[in-house]
């Protein structure tokens, strides 16, 4: 989804004469720090739009051949910079003509208000005037007010600042009552409290191989079985992770193989690597899952029934419930050998894919479609 700045004309990238009319070029003086920041913005993702009121354009006193020039020799001026404008919206009208597109009304913008394909959450609008503030909340988006020399460089900063892609998930149901915490760009002091200490284990392993920070407390019915305790934890877990993940912006995306939907493409040659184990996935949105062990049948996928107090039948169950509230399109396959070895290889294997995956290495969308 494309992220905008509706960005104001004078006073905001060019600074306001005396007679508050730019119509000559001898006029024109760009805002301190205008163009390092659009361009800082730019290769942040960001769409420029420019919404502009002239009162007056198209009479006497302000005629279209006086502005069309200067105008002009603006546009041209930041794109020999290399900064462009997808459009460029302009209200004539003076404030007694009463319009309907008048900043900070919403006239000029309606086309964009009425199409929901953009990101509003992480759309801005930027201006010197109150009027700009106020158009921006009547869009329904946040707003950067340019007040001093400063205002630029500041905005462009707080535009750009890597954020932490942090989650908490409270999953509470009259079977278990789950507290997890995932983040994903800090890792060590994790802590796990689930009841079951192999599984607690192989979260460590997830979170470790990962290089993710992970906290998760449970509190289930193992009175009964642990079948809800693995389950629930996955599904809460998978939740955070997408989450965490936001607007997907600058992952990597796959881990280890490219898998696409039901497709699973291998880009390497040997059938198992030195673990005996492969692990691919893709954060595609659609979640899709297959656990297959060499030469087994399903029902005897593990050479022994259970690890500690975990029935291995929970293992596939755990990652399916993972890929389906993550949006995860996940492949695993491991060979036949020590069955404590083969679970922690795979929660191992998943960590390392999931770390591949989630690296980020840019600031675009993963993928043509343009979504996630």
């Amino acid at each position: 989804m494309k992220k905008y700045l509706f960005i104001d004309r004078d006073g905001t990238l060019v600074k306001e004469p005396y007679d508050y009319q730019v119509d000559k070029l001898s006029k024109v003086r760009l805002v301190e720090g205008v163009i390092p920041s659009l361009l800082k913005l730019k290769e942040a993702d960001f769409t420029f739009i420019m919404v502009s009121n002239q009162d007056g354009l198209g009479t006497d006193s302000f005629p279209l051949k006086k502005f069309t020039k200067v105008h002009e020799f603006i546009l041209e001026l930041f794109a020999s910079q290399g900064i462009y404008f997808e459009e460029i919206l302009i209200c004539p009208h003076k404030p007694q003509d009463n319009c309907s597109c008048r900043k900070p009304k919403l006239g000029l913008v309606e086309a964009y208000l009425n199409d929901h394909t953009w990101d509003r959450e992480h759309s801005y609008f930027i201006g010197d005037r109150e009027t700009d503030l106020q158009m921006a909340h009547n869009m329904g988006i946040g707003a950067f007010q340019i007040k001093d020399e400063s205002s630029w460089s500041e905005t462009a900063q707080s535009l750009t600042a890597k954020k932490e892609r942090v989650a908490r998930v409270s999953r509470h149901t009259k079977e278990t009552q789950i507290d997890l915490l995932v983040n994903l760009d800090r890792s060590g002091d994790n802590h796990f409290d689930t009841g079951l200490g192999f599984f607690n284990h192989m979260l460590d392993q997830i979170a470790t191989h990962a290089n993710i920070h992970l906290e998760v407390k449970v509190t289930g019915d193992l009175e009964v079985d642990c079948h809800h305790t693995i389950e629930d934890t996955a599904l809460a877990l998978g939740q955070a992770l997408k989450e965490a993940l936001g607007d997907k912006r600058g992952i990597c995306r796959f881990g280890f193989c490219l898998p696409m939907d039901e497709v699973y493409a291998k880009v390497f040659e040997d059938k198992l690597n030195q673990d005996g184990v492969e692990v691919s996935l893709d954060i595609s949105g659609r979640p899709y899952h297959v656990l297959k062990l060499e030469n087994l049948t399903l029902k005897a996928n593990f050479t022994d029934d259970k690890v500690g107090q975990m029935p291995v039948q929970m293992v596939g169950h755990f990652f399916s419930s993972l890929a389906t509230t993550m949006g995860l399109s996940l492949y695993m396959e491991v060979s036949e050998g020590n069955c404590h070895h083969q679970v922690e290889a795979l929660f191992k294997a998943f960590g390392r894919a999931l770390r591949q995956a989630l690296k980020v290495e840019g600031n675009t969308l993963p993928s043509s479609k343009g979504t996630l």
